[in-house]
């Protein structure tokens, strides 16, 4: 028991984090502005989505009519609210590497075998996730795809995927987040089978929903009725079993309640117990959002204005914007017995209570290793580690530069000269990393022939190996 509550609180308080960096609110605003002018291809490049799919193309190939669903689709989508609801992994809340994600599904018309084209959403490995960027492409499920000769998972997940679940990126569909994630309903309402609770621990699962969202699933594979595959764990799976329900003539009529039991010892390699559907991970668990709410870690302010919108429909309409606190205040140090002040001046961080000859003195002091005022003491400890140092890590590591670049300014002045220590390697390790992205990108570093072999997964010491998904 007190494992679970362990894990449960760890859960809560890293999906904290990775709604406080993932996604920062200038993002949601710039890509927002740009979505309802009808500017898609903006809003992607707001919210860190590259876009490799040309509709000219799609039209050739594919026909006009599957180009026009394709162009329809891009205009409702939200790429900040795609990143918001992106799998992800611990323990930092990075988007799971090396992944390939179906947001949607077109059967070609008139192409006899021919077989569906899907709209994916791709991240990149984890050697090259620097910018922590998303990629947009089709798959058709042919080998001659650019994108296929490149990404190391090129085929569409089947735990992740988000075609079943357009809600949570179709900026016309979010309201149907409320029904969805369950938040209409009170803890426990609806669970069919009272005894679910004691075979399987309250470990985030959203148990209520599976009944519903399995019939969903079902459905897109064609089969009125059957059995589902639920991973809780990676050796823990369960099947989900959905029958039909009969009238008075003994017709099969909807679905009833499930029935659960433990899945059989073998799994294939897609994932599935037996080549069964298996549930996506977006219906496995409950909705974070969900769950930070009530149990008070965010308020509603600080979710994404279409998220808060959905989960709280009587929220009076305000500024969804998270202040980050105010920049460039003059800060107290001791110092000699006093409070002096430092602040920015002429855009540099300079301390506000001495003359300039005194500070030029105590400067070649410092030079000739003698012991500073306190007030240059705590400037030069601001420009080597400041205490900001992780909350600007922590944006680096998410894709926010701008936002992580808006901290330091406001700390040490847009003028400010930094000195070698931590922060200034943070940024250049930063800047460092968007070239291996770059060269991946261009398919010039990776696995193959004539490529420049990936370097050490992760460059920063405080990050380790991702291994296993958040339950989103």
């Amino acid at each position: 028991m007190l494992t679970q509550i362990a894990n449960r609180d760890s859960r809560i308080s890293l999906w904290l984090r990775v709604r406080e960096f993932a996604v920062p609110a200038s993002m949601i605003e710039t890509a927002t502005a740009r979505r309802c002018a009808g500017d898609w291809g903006g809003a992607c490049a707001a919210a860190g989505v590259d876009v490799d799919l040309n509709l000219r193309s799609v039209a050739r190939i594919h026909g006009r009519e599957l180009a026009a669903r394709v162009r329809a689709d891009l205009r409702l989508l939200a790429p900040d609210l795609l990143r918001w609801f992106m799998p992800r992994i611990a323990p930092d809340g990075l988007l799971r590497p090396g992944l390939t994600i179906t947001l949607a599904r077109y059967d070609p018309a008139g192409r006899d075998g021919a077989g569906p084209v899907h709209l994916v959403a791709r991240t990149p490995p984890a050697w090259a996730d620097a910018g922590q960027r998303i990629s947009l492409a089709l798959w058709d499920g042919s080998h001659g795809e650019a994108a296929t000769r490149w990404h190391p998972h090129p085929h569409p997940h089947r735990r992740f995927r988000l075609d079943l679940h357009r809600h949570l990126w179709d900026a016309s569909r979010s309201g149907e987040l409320r029904v969805r994630s369950g938040a209409d309903r009170g803890l426990g309402e609806g669970r069919s089978d009272p005894w679910l609770g004691t075979v399987l621990p309250e470990c985030g699962c959203a148990v209520d929903r599976w009944a519903a969202e399995a019939g969903i699933l079902l459905h897109a594979e064609g089969r009125p009725v059957g059995s589902v595959a639920v991973r809780i764990r990676a050796r823990h799976r369960l099947i989900l079993d959905l029958a039909a329900e009969a009238d008075e003539s003994g017709n099969g009529i909807g679905i009833g309640p499930p029935v659960l039991r433990i899945a059989a010892a073998s799994v294939d390699t897609a994932g599935g117990p037996c080549g069964l559907p298996v549930l996506p991970d977006a219906a496995t668990w409950v909705l974070p959002d969900l769950e930070l709410l009530r149990t008070g870690a965010i308020g509603v302010e600080q979710l994404h204005p279409l998220v808060a919108a959905a989960l709280v429909p009587d929220l009076p309409p305000g500024d969804p914007s998270r202040i980050l606190g105010r920049a460039g205040q003059p800060r107290l140090v001791e110092c000699r017995g006093d409070l002096h002040r430092i602040g920015l001046v002429d855009g540099q961080l300079a301390p506000l209570d001495h003359d300039p000859d005194e500070i030029r003195r105590e400067e070649l002091l410092a030079a000739l290793t003698g012991t500073p005022l306190p007030c240059l003491q705590a400037i030069d400890l601001a420009h080597r580690r400041p205490d900001c140092l992780t909350g600007v890590r922590e944006r680096l590591d998410h894709g926010d530069t701008a936002g992580a670049l808006a901290v330091v300014e406001g700390l040490l002045g847009p003028e400010a000269l930094l000195r070698s220590g931590e922060l200034l390697d943070e940024l250049e390790t930063a800047a460092l990393r968007r070239i291996s992205y770059g060269l991946f990108r261009a398919g010039l570093a990776g696995q193959g022939p004539r490529r420049v072999p990936p370097g050490p997964r992760h460059l920063h010491h405080h990050r380790t190996h991702p291994h296993h998904t958040i339950s989103p």
